[in-house]
């Protein structure tokens, strides 16, 4: 005769497994008033249900076009694990999404997240979604929800990914970029604040190859040790660019500058026929850069492939509005530098003049 269900003794534990469910009950209960403090009109920003609810009618569209993108940070990652650094990381993430819905024209409406881990670490996690939250109060998203996955034998002890996605709006009539973008048009480059998400697995080989490690002082500093640069979180632009939209109707294109740097974003926004020329010395670059490059013997080229070299955001404008664009964006506190033109040429060609970042 065989045990009844009621009679079986119970020896496995989905626990005993390695996924505790009562610690992911505890982050969402951790975490729900850092998503609280990104309410906004349209959502909420509750968390606990099947889904999210964002009513664009409830944030002021009339004839919006919704506009979606979805991004991760990267081996930048490995960087926030080995330091025991987490909560800049979730900024990363956000940057990455919202900056690209603002190059669309789209303001960011709400977040979603995916934090993946081979065992839930409370502290961690929190820290890490903490920084998302900060993110989305910087871009004026909404964090309407969000998956945390425990998958034991999935990832290696400590480690974590990070998955973001996120959903704007534009109004129908002010898609970016616009159909007039052509030549003569100025190129307004926006500063960024260190290396942002791309190409930490070149920056990881050098430091490895040098015996670099993520404790030692950076050089020239001001205390701060490598990883402290490193992890030196990806520049959100989307309200100062919202402003500036606002502000003046010269804003034509925008390039957000993640891998492939220069010469892989730039033609993304440029007609057939239209090449762009930017002045590699008409700005000033954070010290990572050139420390990166004299570390690894780097050419100018590969790093403006590679790297944003001290730019993070290209703004395409109407050369009679490039001022007064200007001025909109300085006054909300960006450093805006003229780096270039556009002009007939090769289709999608981008020619760098100048030592990239190398204004004094």
């Amino acid at each position: 005769m065989t045990n009844s269900s009621d009679d079986r003794p119970n020896r496995y534990t989905y626990r005993d497994a390695g996924v505790d469910i009562d610690a992911g009950n505890a982050l969402v209960k951790a975490i729900a008033p850092l998503a609280r403090a990104t309410a906004r009109a349209g959502a909420d920003a509750s968390l606990g249900g099947f889904g999210g609810f964002f009513d664009p009618k409830a944030a002021g569209f009339k004839d919006p076009l919704l506009v979606a993108a979805n991004d991760g940070v990267g081996t930048k990652l490995k960087i926030a694990i080995e330091t025991g650094k987490h909560d800049t990381v979730g900024i990363d993430l956000v940057a990455m999404c919202v900056n690209d819905l603002i190059v669309q024209g789209a303001e960011p409406l709400f977040f979603l997240d995916y934090f993946a881990t081979g065992k839930l670490e409370l502290k961690e996690a929190e820290a890490v979604i903490a920084g998302i939250a900060k993110g989305c109060e910087m871009s004026g998203a909404a964090l309407i929800g969000g998956e945390t996955a425990e998958m034991p034998g999935m990832y290696a002890e400590g480690d974590y990914d990070l998955a973001g996605f996120s959903v704007g709006a534009v109004e129908r009539d002010a898609v970016l970029p616009r159909p007039d973008v052509g030549p003569g048009d100025v190129l307004l480059g926006l500063a960024s604040s260190g290396v942002h998400s791309n190409g930490f697995s070149l920056v990881r080989r050098l430091l490895s190859d040098h015996k670099i490690g993520f404790d030692a002082p950076f050089p020239g500093g001001s205390g701060e040790t490598v990883g402290d640069v490193l992890l030196t979180p990806t520049r959100i632009y989307v309200k100062q660019l919202l402003a500036a939209m606002k502000a003046t109707d010269g804003i034509k294109a925008l390039v957000h500058i993640t891998g492939g740097g220069f010469t892989e974003n730039v033609p993304r926004v440029l007609p057939d026929n239209i090449a762009a020329e930017i002045d590699g010395a008409s700005w000033s670059q954070p010290p990572v850069f050139k420390w990166l490059a004299e570390l690894g013997g780097i050419d100018n080229a590969e790093m403006g492939r590679t790297f944003n070299c001290g730019i993070g955001m290209v703004v395409v404008v109407d050369a009679r509005s490039a001022d007064a664009v200007t001025a909109a964006l300085e006054a909300e506190g960006e450093t805006v530098s003229r780096i270039g033109t556009l002009r007939d040429g090769e289709t999608g060609e981008v020619v760098i003049t100048g030592q990239l970042g190398s204004a004094t």
